[in-house]
């Protein structure tokens, strides 16, 4: 909770992360947070820049306390 505190605290808007345990270690249905997480589902890079068209669309969908995953083939 703290990177999402501190994210929040410094403007961010979307938290990008590969940290596919976030959704376990965070409530985010009853959650009070201002940030989004998109999660990618490798980290692969290779793999994520080949899906980033995804990625960009799961970025712009975001809204304030959503949670996404992308699924990265």
């Amino acid at each position: 909770g703290e990177l999402l505190a501190a994210a929040e605290a410094q403007g961010f808007q979307v938290l990008v992360t590969t940290d596919t345990n976030l959704r376990y270690q965070q409530n985010f249905a009853s959650s009070s947070r201002t940030l989004a997480v998109v999660v990618l589902g490798t980290t692969s890079w290779p793999r994520i820049k080949i899906a980033a068209d995804a990625v960009v669309a799961a970025v712009d969908a975001a809204a304030p306390g959503s949670y996404a995953e992308v699924q990265v083939p």
